[in-house]
């Protein structure tokens, strides 16, 4: 006799449906696991049959084989044990009804418990689309797979209650899909009406959150660069349902899911400086996981002390940030994720900090400063938007009682921005100016003369290159659309202009 259990798997951002195959000869007591698993399936069988002792169930002398099926794909991790435990227990004729349209997906310990696993929303997902009616998981990730609609999710404790459920002695309740962040994250959300002057760089992060723009702040230490950073998240757009179940899955596979449910918050990622290449964008052997800028998809990736990181981890981010995407290939493997971010970059302007500032004098040589600046390639400081510059705040600013303008005040200017570019793009894939494509760029950029003459005079005094052009008429796009005006006006220009002044200050001199 031979039974069929449906499970999935998951490869890159998708699942992918694997045929579970049970066959059980009386004789000899051996467990063949055949279909190309990994350790981790492998040992499932000594998982299950622990599993099923334990919970009282009598396992006779036979040969058992389980086939995962197809074949040629490789199966990884222990979230084939509930399969492998429900096609033995029908197998013993302990689970008498069908199966045909439920499917499992679960690891076991081995007194029978359900353990959580990683990636069961692009599985419950492909469960879907594949006409599975019914699908069991670990009560841990119920809400999480409950938001995808038209299948019924059952969150189970252990492999009794799964028994019972499929022989109707008891009607499990589908899992109802959690919506709302957990109270731990609402308890503090940083506010830029926390911080004391700055209002430059406030207006300058008000533009890239209304635009979707890259930001380098440059700054001594102290000034506020990190606060301000943290900050961002505060005043970006509400997360639309499509970006909570895209950056739920890339959390989900990667296993940051800080909570049973969707992502509705946009995630803020901060990797510290010593990040390998791999782990800002993604690989590692076997399976390939999400990196960082995945992982900050729909939302910020914040690098602090950006020349502190390696030359190879940055050079990393200059394809992702340029597509939106990021292609990881391995042997045999290849996986694309997602990976439509803000960059906020904060760095000193030397080592010591202190290049440039009034009050303070450098200690740093001028070969030690072209060598700080030299780590940030020019191709990656082109793929910044906007370069400002903060500076430390005086002693007045900090001890002003009036309070500063609050992050919801800064939201609304920023929401309706959106709003105009949302039904400025409709019905294509770019979602903000900053993802302004090449066949968008002159319908959608459309200046005045007197702009035009301010965007030429900029263009040759200032030496921008064709990357840089194209970046300044995109701010300046999102400063009109602050503005709620259809053409780029000459003050707009002027003010997109200054924001990419800096990389000129402090890299003119570069060898």
């Amino acid at each position: 006799m031979v039974v069929t259990c449906n499970s999935f798997g998951v490869s890159g951002m998708d699942g992918y449906k694997v045929e579970l195959e049970a066959s059980m000869y009386y004789g000899t007591r051996e467990f063949d696991m055949v279909g190309l698993p990994d350790t981790a399936v492998r040992e499932s069988k000594d998982r299950v049959l622990s599993a099923l002792k334990n919970c009282g169930f009598k396992y006779p002398a036979a040969h058992t084989t389980v086939n995962l099926a197809p074949a040629d794909i490789k199966k990884e991790g222990p979230i084939y044990d509930l399969p492998i435990a429900v096609a033995i227990l029908v197998l013993l004729n302990q689970i008498k009804s069908s199966i045909s349209d439920c499917a499992f997906i679960g690891e076991l310990s081995l007194s029978g418990e359900v353990r959580g696993i990683n990636g069961v929303l692009p599985m419950v997902i492909k469960a879907k689309e594949c006409g599975i009616k019914k699908i069991y998981v670990p009560k841990a990730n119920a809400s999480e797979g409950a938001v995808v609609d038209g299948i019924e999710v059952y969150g189970v404790d252990n492999i009794l209650q799964l028994k019972d459920y499929l022989n109707h002695i008891l009607e499990p309740a589908p899992a109802k899909p959690n919506t709302h962040s957990p109270k731990e994250e609402q308890d503090y959300i940083p506010d830029f009406s926390q911080v004391k002057g700055q209002l430059e760089v406030k207006r300058a992060l008000e533009i890239a959150a209304a635009g979707g723009h890259n930001i380098l702040l440059i700054g001594p230490p102290g000034s506020g660069k990190s606060m301000l950073a943290k900050r961002v998240p505060s005043i970006l757009p509400d997360m639309s349902f499509d970006e909570m179940i895209e950056t739920t899955k890339i959390h989900s596979i990667a296993g940051t899911l800080k909570h049973d449910g969707l992502i509705t918050t946009r995630p803020f990622r901060s990797p510290h400086h010593t990040v390998t290449p791999v782990g800002l964008g993604g690989g590692g052997t076997g399976t390939i996981r999400p990196g960082e800028v995945s992982l900050a998809n729909n939302g910020v990736l914040f690098l602090d002390e950006l020349p502190e990181f390696s030359r190879t981890a940055l050079e990393v981010l200059r394809q992702p940030i340029e597509d939106g995407s990021i292609t990881i290939s391995r042997a045999g493997q290849k996986c694309t994720y997602p990976c439509s971010i803000m960059v906020v970059a904060a760095m000193n302007p030397c080592p010591c900090g202190y290049y440039g500032d009034p009050t303070r004098k450098c200690t740093c040589s001028e070969q030690k400063i072209k060598r700080y600046l030299n780590r940030i390639s020019g191709p990656l400081l082109d793929r910044f938007d906007i370069h400002v510059e903060v500076p430390a705040v005086k002693f007045e600013e900090l001890r002003d009682a009036s309070s500063a303008e609050c992050s919801a005040d800064i939201k609304k200017r920023a929401d309706r921005a959106r709003e105009i570019q949302r039904e400025r793009f409709k019905g294509s894939k770019t979602t903000c100016n900053a993802k302004i494509n090449a066949e968008q760029f002159e319908k959608v950029c459309v200046i005045d003369k007197e702009a035009e003459k301010t965007l030429k005079d900029a263009f040759e005094s200032l030496g921008l290159t064709a990357r840089a052009y194209d970046r300044v008429l995109k701010v300046a796009r999102t400063i009109a659309d602050l503005d709620e005006s259809e053409i780029i006006r000459s003050e707009h220009v002027l003010e997109a202009v200054q924001y990419r002044s800096l990389d000129r200050k402090y890299w003119q001199n570069r060898t």
